[in-house]
């Protein structure tokens, strides 16, 4: 049985060493030159006496940034990614929280790193530790006696505090999702990924790891292309690149702006998407466009461990209708639970809960917020089995077909009816030449408040709504804007919405 992730990288070096593994399109690897560098960075950590202990990694994206990955998980330690484009304090506050004795940097992020306090922890630069001579004893034995539960990685999500939640995952975890989602997205050995989120967020698992399994190449697409929808396109097919995993406001910033006028991605067959609901008419332009791909719309939170449910896109939907997030991925179970603990009936709306191997082991740290989200099953009360509450509410479809509803917290209550922001941005985003709608509620003077991108100016959207919804539903303040802001793993920023309206 495999319980280590480095199994992966020890098998492929055998098998394909010469092949090229990461690259951003200039600077690449190949999986020799992987498992040398992480082989280097691990004696480094061997000869510091640094075991089972969180190393920040603060590089820019590179193929040296996922080697330097590997390299913290051999020698026994677990890594915790950090980007320069995160605001100062929010690092601080990671810094502060994970107390490392080590952050590896690279040319570009070493000064940076050093103006933070850092403890007893010091900055290196990943290319002096990665030529560390390697002590392969030291690493076998460190290698032997790693175990499934380990730790092997801790990324840090937003807070509803304020204060960033650090959750942590373990060998199990991560090889139980890639061993699911490889399956499910039919990767193999001729995958070409095209890589679109920050390295400091768990949706990059779907790349690193599988290349790593299978001997597959990941291209680390530069961010400023998703603000190029041509020349992005342009560099998939540049790369050969066939498999996506990305959320949706990068496929949507494609389709919307037109890009498949002028050119088509020659070599697609898998896209994979989440984050966010898909907007229909978008959805509809990408099919049109690559009508052999497979689409797959992904649903999970990083408290699983990635992606925990799956549903392969294969008939045509209403404007109205909402893309299901489908079933579950093998070896989970989900839970769909009302606010007393009771299973939520057919056509019911339940809290979405996860059972399984693919929980995390919770918040770093953190053990009061830990105990409010991984909780003891309440239809299980014979003995301690964990589930997680993702705040996510959804329900089963007349096809039986799990639908993802709305966050806990954007349902309201607003003269008098309960109310889910979700179904009025889905409305919007249905008017022609909408890109992407987005709402938020001001629970003080009791306003529904929407942003939106594209299409008609505010009178005419506002008299198209009233064709479409109730009154008790429609937006109260509108706002036409030239772009909705994104948090940097592609999800809309509601934060900044809130903050754009509270400054009026």
């Amino acid at each position: 049985m495999q319980n280590n992730v480095l199994k992966y990288l020890k098998c492929i070096v055998a098998e394909k060493p010469d092949k090229l593994a990461f690259s951003d399109g200039t600077a690449g690897l190949t999986f020799q030159e992987v498992y040398d560098q992480s082989r280097g960075v691990g004696s480094y950590l061997h000869q510091k006496g640094i075991y089972k202990k969180p190393v920040v990694v603060f590089m820019r994206k590179a193929p040296k940034e996922v080697a330097a990955f590997f390299g913290v998980i051999t020698g026994g330690c677990f890594y915790v990614p950090i980007d320069e484009e995160m605001p100062a304090g929010r690092i601080q506050l990671i810094l502060d929280n994970v107390s490392s004795p080590l952050v590896i940097c690279d040319k570009d992020t070493i000064a940076t790193a050093r103006t933070f306090r850092l403890g007893e922890g010091e900055a290196v630069l990943y290319d002096d530790i990665s030529a560390t001579a390697v002590d392969a004893e030291a690493l076998e034995a460190i290698y032997g006696r790693a175990i499934d539960t380990d730790p092997i990685y801790i990324v840090f999500t937003s807070g509803s505090t304020g204060i960033p939640k650090g959750v942590a995952a373990c060998h199990r975890s991560v090889i139980d999702y890639v061993e699911q989602l490889s399956e499910i997205l039919e990767f193999d050995g001729d995958t070409v990924f095209g890589n679109q989120s920050p390295l400091y967020f768990d949706a990059c698992l779907k790349e690193l790891y599988p290349t790593l399994k299978f001997g597959a190449t990941t291209y680390l697409i530069p961010k400023g292309l998703f603000s190029l929808p041509t020349a992005l396109v342009e560099y998939l097919n540049e790369h050969k690149v066939n498999t996506i995993c990305w959320v949706v406001s990068a496929l949507t910033m494609v389709s919307a702006l037109g890009a498949f006028d002028i050119v088509k991605p020659e070599y697609l067959r898998t896209v994979a998407f989440g984050s966010e609901v898909f907007p229909i008419k978008q959805l509809r332009l990408w099919r049109q466009a690559l009508p052999q791909a497979a689409f797959t719309n992904l649903y999970g939170p990083t408290e699983g461990t990635g992606m925990c449910c799956w549903y392969r896109v294969e008939r045509e939907f209403a404007d109205d209708e909402a893309i299901p997030i489908g079933r579950p991925f093998p070896n989970r179970e989900i839970l769909l639970l009302k606010p007393d603990n009771t299973p939520a009936g057919d056509g019911e709306e339940g809290e979405i809960c996860i059972r399984g191997t693919s929980i995390t082991l919770g918040y770093y740290n953190d053990p009061e917020r830990t105990a409010a989200a991984f909780v003891q099953n309440p239809l299980n009360t014979a003995y301690p089995e964990v589930i997680y509450k993702t705040g996510d509410m959804g329900r089963y479809n007349g096809r039986g077909e799990l639908v993802f509803v709305s966050r806990k917290d954007y349902q309201i209550k607003h003269m008098g009816h309960r109310i889910e922001l979700g179904e009025i941005e889905v409305n919007v985003n249905m008017l022609p030449g909408v890109r992407m709608a987005a709402c938020i509620y001001d629970g003080e003077k009791k306003k529904i408040v929407l942003w939106y991108d594209g299409g008609p100016d505010e009178k005419e959207l506002t008299r198209e709504l009233k064709t479409k919804l109730p009154r008790y539903m429609l937006p109260n303040r509108i706002y036409k804007v030239d772009k909705l802001p994104f948090t940097p793993n592609g999800k809309i920023d509601r934060v900044a919405l809130k903050k754009m309206y509270e400054k009026g």
